[in-house]
Parts: structure tokens; C-alpha cells; sequence
């Protein structure tokens, strides 16, 4: 389909184009239940924008949306942009104390949020609000109402006052509001792993020509599926996963229940998606947890898969059966967020998957380089998007690795009401600083290598990469996760095992529960060992430490290294 003409680069461009052009088709809704029209989806936003403006809300008002994904989440995100408000999504995973932060910095005077979400503010003075909306069927909540009825109410599925949805068709006349590109259209708080919590303000125009360079990139039209498993409050899922599919006319069926698998294989086999949205641990499980073991518990295929001409054809019959189990029509399987591993990548790859991997940040709204799957190259996020630029500065003589530096479109105004983080942010030429490191090929495709602040200085100045040596020791079956730092001068590794499969196996061999220690050490040895087999001598570990707990995440699952790096831990 060709990349959609709008009138302007607006939210509100977008969303009158589709409706007007896609009126019958179905839009959003449950996976396995019927799914709401265009026409219905464009009616719900009028009616909700309406009557917000009813309320009060105007041009440029901050509106906060708190809740999981459902259809109602996208109604509320256009009607909010509608009006000319800004909206101000917040990731269910936030914990309260920071849901609290987010909504006193960004001045926020209406909250939406869902039921499922609901007690993470029930303790807040609701009555500071202009009016607080459940999300789930579009109710007002009376801030004089008290906790212990209103959680009554909820639980019990009534509601003591008037639906909003029939109070906005009675409201007359047109809305007026003109919402131009360089209006603010969503301030997103991040939640990244230096622990540091930043109000990225993107402007209409940065939002809606990120999703025109996605269209040029990825063939999307409106018999596409899309299955929404990301939450939408993250600007990956948020621009691509939402925003794109309704300018092209796609439809998005979203899950009543978190994506558990016994939640997902269901919902794939109804949907049959052909687009999906993912970060690099969803895959990842899948390829330690179902396919190699499948592929090692058997002596002959085990040794044929040292062989690299029938490891390709192991991988491509093990593909064959995994986009069987993702309805058999997937065509785009984006991953972001995080680093791919480089085996579950080439196990991909072999496996005529059609998978892409897609480089970029909040701050860029989000994607700076990905291809379609048909033109990815191992180990590389792909060019750079139309309406982008990409510079290596102070690239290392020898290997060329630099930080990774862009400006175009897409690049946010700022950080919101914080004009030091906004000026280091750029370099005094008008760049912006991802403080990732990469290299680019004569092809013009971005490898990345890490992350600046991540970065080891070695005995002698050599450059060490903490994410390059944790792709290596998450290659060995029993590693669930590693994160390597420089511990007083040692380069680290903790290590979190697969301790499901361990207590199988020692089990099975009839060990105690101090043999089965002093086997988990034997591992970390032995990990410790192979990984420095193939690492470069500087970049060799020095200890290992094991990581008995998942390490915390951020909600696109990195690992959030400032609360471990430089922990002693059990030797």
C-alpha cells in the first residue's frame, strides 16, 4: 500500500483520513470477538472529545491515560489529541510512588484509568483532578466518593454515576479545535536502566512522520492483523503498533489477560496475525524453553546440528512449525526494545522467519533505523529510516565503534520542564545523543554495539563491551540472563541460570541439595571458562557471582544494570 498523503502531520490528520477511507472496516477489538468499524472507532473519539471540551479540557492541557491494552485505551489516546490535549501515557508497570511523580510533574488535570489499575491511585487526592474516567467503559469516578465504596463499585461492575458515552451524543456542534504539527502531542516518562525518569515531549510532527517512514519501510495495508502484546504506553507498540496500523486501515486485536502463553497460543491461532510487535525476550524464551530442547534431547540430531549445512535445515523445519504456531500468516515480526541474541538470531534467519529487528528511542519516536524482513542482514538493526540521519561521532580508529548521534523528523523537542537534560542531550551542532555505540557498513546497515555508559576502559585503554561477552555466556542452555560490569578494576559477570531445567536434571540424577550447589558452582566455572575461550584476552572474567533472583526490568525488559553493577556479592 503506498505511504498515506495527510493533510498535516497531525494525530488528528491521521485519524480523520483512515476513518473517512476505511469506514467499514473492522478496526480494534478482542482477539476472538467481533471488532469495532472504522466508522465506530471514529464515532467513539468524537463523542469522547466532545466531551472532554464539555469538561473543560483544552488546547494543550495535560490528560493521563494509566491502564492495559484494550480498545478503549487507543479511543481515549485520539480523543485526547482531538481536543489538542496532550497525552500523558503511564506504563502499568510503573509502581505507585512514580504514577504519583508523573502526574504532579506533567500538571495533569484528567486521569483515565482502567479497573485492573485502578488501586495503584486510589490513594491519591482524586479531587486535584478536573475528572477522573475508568477506562473500561468510559464512567466518571466521584472524588468525594470513598475508597472503600468506590472499590466496592468496581469489584461489583457498577457504576454510581453517568456514562460518558451517553451524555457526548447529546453534546451539539462541531469541535473546534485546530491542532497543528508543532503542538505537543504525548509527553512519555521513561523508565530506563540508569534508574532516572525523564518527560520525553513529542510533538505532533516527530509522531506522525516517524509512522510514514515505518510505511515506507514495511508494506502495511488494511487486510493486515495485527496482535498487541506490547503495552501501549511504550512508544514502540504506541507509534507502530497502534498508530501505523490504523493509518494504513489494519486492524488490532488486543488480549483480555496478560501474554502468558496460554494466553497467546489461542489468541494467534484465532487472529492469524500477519504483523506483531515484540522485544528480544518473548523469542528468545521460546527458543531456549521449546525449540532446543527439542533438538538436543535426541543424540543423532544433537550431532548433526554441530554441522552447519544440517543445522540450517534443523532450523528450517523448527521454523516451519513456529510460524504454524503464530496462525501460520505472520509476515512482519518486529523486535525492539533490547539487544537480539545472536543464536535465537541466527535460528531466525535459518529459519526463513520473518523477523526484523528495529533500532530506536522515546526520544526518537521511536524507530531511527529497521528494514523489511526480506532485506535484514545478521546482526544488524538495518538503514536508516527516511526523514532520519545517523552520524558515528569519535569513532575508535581501529574497530570504528562510536556513539551514535541523529537528528530529523522524529527527534523529540525535549525533556519536559527540564531544559539542562534537554541541552546535554544534543551536541551544540543540533544532534541528538543516544548514548549507544555502533558502527555503520558500506551498505549504509547500523550495527549496535552497546551502550556508552556501559562501556569498559581495559588495563591498557582497550575498549570493552559488556553486551558483546553477555551475548556469549546467554548462548550456554542453562543461562537465562547475565549482566557483565567492571567490579573495582574485575571484569564481572552475574549470571541467572534456568534453575526449572536444573532441578529437573538434578533431580533426576538423585543429587542432594549440597551436591546440587556444588554443581551449580562446577557451572559458573565451566561458563566462566567458555566464555573466555572466545572473548579477546582483555575482555576475559575475572569471577562470576550467581544471580539466584530474575534481575528487575525495565518494561521493555532490559535489565536495569545501576541496581547490580558493582555489587559484591557471594563469592
Amino acid at each position: 500500500m503506498a505511504v498515506p498523503k495527510l493533510q498535516s502531520l497531525t494525530l488528528v490528520s491521521i485519524i480523520e483520513r483512515s476513518v473517512r477511507e476505511h469506514v467499514e472496516r473492522p478496526a480494534l477489538g478482542y482477539a476472538g470477538e467481533s471488532l469495532m468499524s472504522y466508522r465506530e472507532f471514529g464515532q467513539q473519539i468524537e463523542h469522547l472529545a466532545r466531551f472532554l471540551q464539555d469538561q473543560g479540557i483544552q488546547h494543550g492541557d495535560r490528560v493521563a491515560l494509566l491502564g492495559e491494552n484494550s480498545p478503549q485505551w487507543p479511543i481515549a489516546y485520539f480523543a485526547i489529541s482531538t481536543c489538542g490535549a496532550v497525552v500523558v501515557p503511564i506504563l502499568p508497570d510503573f509502581h505507585p510512588s512514580e504514577i504519583s511523580h508523573i502526574l504532579r510533574h506533567s500538571d495533569a488535570r484528567v486521569l483515565f484509568v482502567s479497573e485492573r489499575f485502578y488501586h495503584k491511585v486510589e490513594d491519591l487526592h482524586l479531587g486535584a483532578f478536573q475528572c477522573v474516567i475508568l477506562l473500561d467503559d468510559f464512567s466518571i469516578i466521584n472524588p468525594r466518593t470513598s475508597k472503600a465504596t468506590l472499590r466496592r463499585l468496581i469489584e461489583e461492575g457498577s457504576r454510581e454515576l453517568r456514562k460518558i458515552r451517553n451524555v457526548a451524543m447529546r453534546l451539539v456542534g462541531k469541535l473546534r479545535v485546530e491542532v497543528r504539527p508543532d503542538d505537543i502531542a504525548a509527553i512519555i516518562y521513561t523508565s530506563g536502566t540508569t534508574g532516572h525518569s525523564k518527560g520525553v515531549v513529542l510533538l505532533h510532527r516527530n509522531i506522525a512522520s516517524n509512522v510514514l517512514a515505518c510505511a515506507e519501510i514495511q508494506d502495511v495495508h488494511e487486510r493486515d492483523r495485527f496482535l498487541s502484546i506490547l503495552p501501549l504506553a511504550h512508544v514502540l507498540e504506541c507509534t507502530i503498533g497502534m498508530i501505523l496500523a490504523i493509518t494504513q486501515g489494519a486492524s488490532i486485536s488486543y488480549l483480555r489477560k496478560p501474554p502468558t502463553a496460554a494466553v497467546m497460543l489461542p489468541a494467534l491461532e484465532v487472529v492469524k496475525p500477519t504483523v506483531m510487535l515484540t522485544v528480544p525476550l518473548i523469542i528468545e524464551k521460546i527458543f531456549k524453553a521449546r525449540i532446543l530442547p527439542q533438538i538436543k534431547s535426541k543424540v543423532l540430531l544433537r550431532m548433526l546440528y554441530k554441522l552447519p549445512a544440517m543445522r540450517k535445515r534443523i532450523h528450517k523445519a523448527a521454523g516451519k512449525k513456529l510460524m504454524k504456531t503464530f496462525g501460520g500468516q505472520l509476515k512482519f515480526y518486529g523486535i525492539g526494545g533490547a539487544k537480539l541474541a545472536a543464536d535465537v538470531e541466527l535460528f531466525l534467519r535459518e529459519a526463513g522467519f520473518p523477523y526484523a529487528i528495529g533500532y530506536g528511542l522515546t526520544e526518537t519516536s521511536p524507530l531511527i533505523a529497521g528494514c523489511t524482513p526480506s532485506l535484514t542482514k545478521y546482526r544488524s538493526t538495518g538503514p536508516v529510516v527516511p526523514g532520519m540521519q545517523i552520524r558515528i561521532a569519535d569513532p575508535d580508529p581501529k574497530s570504528g565503534i562510536g556513539e551514535i548521534q541523529t537528528r530529523g523528523t522524529s527527534v523529540m523537542h525535549g525533556y519536559y520542564r527540564d531544559p539542562e537534560r534537554t541541552a546535554e542531550a544534543f551536541t551544540p551542532d543540533g544532534w541528538f545523543r543516544t548514548g549507544d555505540l555502533g558502527t555503520i557498513d558500506d551498505d549504509g546497515y547500523l550495527y549496535i554495539k552497546g551502550r556508552l555508559k556501559n562501556m569498559i576502559l581495559g588495563p591498557s585503554g582497550e575498549n570493552i563491551y559488556p553486551e558483546a561477552i553477555e551475548s556469549i555466556i546467554n548462548q550456554s542452555d542453562v543461562v537465562l540472563e547475565s549482566l557483565v560490569f567492571d567490579d573495582q578494576g574485575t571484569i564481572t559477570a552475574r549470571i541467572h541460570l534456568d534453575y526449572e531445567k536444573l532441578d529437573e536434571q538434578f533431580a533426576s540424577e538423585g543429587l542432594t541439595e549440597s551436591q546440587s550447589k556444588e554443581r551449580i558452582v562446577l557451572l559458573l566455572e565451566e561458563i566462566k571458562r567458555t566464555t573466555n575461550e572466545q572473548v579477546s584476552v582483555f575482555s576475559r572474567l575475572s569471577r562470576v557471582i550467581e544471580q539466584t533472583e530474575p534481575f528487575e526490568k525495565t518494561p521493555t525488559q532490559k535489565i536495569k544494570r545501576y541496581l547490580y553493577a558493582g555489587q559484591r556479592g557471594e563469592e
